[in-house]
């Protein structure tokens, strides 16, 4: 899952990115409302945590200004406005959920893999393809009823094609949630991790559709 985190707060923010980072996702990190805005608009993230007090452009303005220009991402809001009158505001203007500062990473964590249930229509934790199994909550993989330890990133690619089992998804789609706004990604650099994920699982479990993308079979051996 690729994270959009708007955050003024240098302290903060670095911790909530070291935090996520180690969980498997990918972080951008962006410290004021009008580059916010702008990459909301780009729709290249899968979920934003969005703080309220933000310079350049308050949060509030910002989330109203997405939700006007149908951006459907899913929105987490983060701010020490911890009034009734906010809270109501925050989530009229479009947020989708509401945590108050000071929070516990444990708990932001717990409501990003919420908030990514309900967007994947999914009941619990758990993504099961075949003889595949991956666990959100854990960060833990079974093959073939095996545990296999992978890296931060090939964790990320193997959710991103379990949750389209079936499906091509496209390199882009995966470059971007793999490595998000921050990083220049070399030419080959996905296919060195599919090939290191293809010797941690089996040569047939991930396909190659040459020129778009990759995929998992519904029913991967």
């Amino acid at each position: 899952m690729h994270i959009l985190l708007v955050e003024d707060d240098a302290q903060l923010g670095a911790a909530i990115q070291r935090a996520l980072e180690r969980l498997s996702y990918t972080v951008s990190w962006l410290r004021d409302g009008r580059s916010a805005l702008n990459a909301i608009r780009d729709r290249t993230a899968d979920l934003i945590l969005l703080d309220l007090g933000l310079p350049g452009r308050d949060g509030i303005e910002v989330l109203v200004e997405a939700r006007r220009a149908h951006v459907e991402t899913p929105v987490l809001v983060m701010t020490a406005r911890d009034g009734l009158a906010a809270r109501v505001d925050g989530l009229d203007a479009g947020a989708d959920d509401y945590l108050v500062k000071p929070f516990h990473v444990e708990e932001l964590a717990a409501r990003i893999r919420s908030l990514g249930r309900r967007m994947r229509g999914l009941t619990v934790n758990r993504i099961d393809v075949g003889a595949l199994s991956l666990d959100l909550g854990t960060s833990e993989v079974s093959f073939r009823g095996q545990p296999v330890e992978l890296t931060r990133r090939e964790f990320a690619l193997l959710q991103a094609l379990m949750e389209n089992a079936g499906r091509l998804v496209r390199r882009e789609s995966l470059e971007n949630s793999l490595y998000g706004l921050d990083h220049i990604v070399g030419n080959n650099a996905l296919e060195v991790l599919v090939h290191a994920l293809r010797r941690k699982l089996s040569f047939e479990t991930i396909r190659n559709v040459r020129g778009f993308g990759y995929m998992i079979p519904r029913d991967p051996k």
